[in-house]
């Protein structure tokens, strides 16, 4: 490769390296309407609310807008809008105070979970006498006989 294919390579390299970085740090507009909730009440992100002409949406897009236009990142457009109305406003809760044992709860509740039945298990099968795997031992006669006597005589009484 002679030097001047290496200087455009490099050039090349630069540029998209470059390109990267301004992408990263500029948010988009539709990187920050996914991270808003409606407030219509459809229950979907700014961007993703169907209503025509929502009364929370457009208003919403346009104040977005106006946020990105003044060159303020998406934390800082997130943070105006959590103060403006409150954390309901984020379609994610954040990973602070209270959300964060909302978010952890789940994946301990089933970790332990797990563990209980695991020990349920495997207490389950080592209880026993020892001899788990032979048949039961049978009855003796004579009592098979004694017993099989008493059935008879209440049966008896029974039909009477």
């Amino acid at each position: 490769m002679t030097d001047g294919g290496r200087a455009r390579v490099a050039l090349g390299v630069g540029l998209l390296l470059a390109a990267l970085l301004i992408g990263a740090a500029a948010p988009t507009f539709q990187e920050v309407e996914e991270s808003l909730t409606c407030q219509c009440g459809c229950g979907l992100t700014v961007h993703s609310c169907n209503h025509l002409q929502c009364g929370s949406a457009l208003p919403l897009r346009e104040e977005i807008r106006a946020q990105l236009a003044d060159g303020k990142d998406k934390d800082e457009i997130l943070a105006s809008f959590t103060d403006k109305y409150g954390e309901k406003i984020l379609s994610a809760p954040t990973a602070r105070g209270f959300n964060l044992a909302a978010w952890i709860t789940p994946f301990v509740m089933v970790a332990l979970g797990g563990i209980f039945v695991f020990a349920t298990v495997r207490r389950w099968g080592s209880r026993g006498d020892g001899d788990a795997g032979s048949p039961p031992k049978p009855v003796p006669p004579a009592a098979s006989r004694e017993h099989q006597k008493i059935l008879e005589r209440e049966l008896r009484q029974y039909d009477k």
